[in-house]
């Protein structure tokens, strides 16, 4: 089992920026791909990037947050990192981290293993 536990949601300015974390435990997410998905109200979870398992992983985004996110991951401290620069009043929503328990980069809910509790990211116009 891996457990993980997301951290560093809050309400900023749009414009702003946010570093969401995951930190992961149980098991050693070295070999896993993660993947981050957020939630707005009404809305189905979504697909927001993910990350292959080396520790200098190979990085996919989903379009509308391509340019200003930037997943990375710290394998020694078994945290991966959600960078959100130029946020806008669309990118309001619960941010959920995720382990895929195979290594290549996956864009499906159905694909991954374990999922955080996630964390509250709110953007103010």
């Amino acid at each position: 089992q891996v457990q993980l536990v997301e951290s560093g949601g809050g309400l900023v300015q749009a414009g702003g920026s946010l570093r969401l974390s995951c930190l992961a435990s149980g098991r050693p997410i070295t070999n896993y791909a993660m993947g981050w998905f957020r939630q707005a109200p009404g809305k189905e979870r979504e697909f927001v990037g993910a990350i292959s398992w080396r520790s200098v992983g190979v990085t996919y985004y989903a379009d509308s947050v391509k340019g200003r996110f930037t997943i990375s991951r710290d394998n020694a401290k078994s945290t991966v990192y959600l960078q959100m620069n130029s946020l806008k009043p669309e990118d309001t929503a619960v941010y959920y981290c995720a382990a895929d328990t195979t290594s290549g980069i996956r864009t499906t809910r159905a694909a991954y293993d374990y999922w955080g509790q996630g964390t509250q990211v709110t953007v103010s116009s």
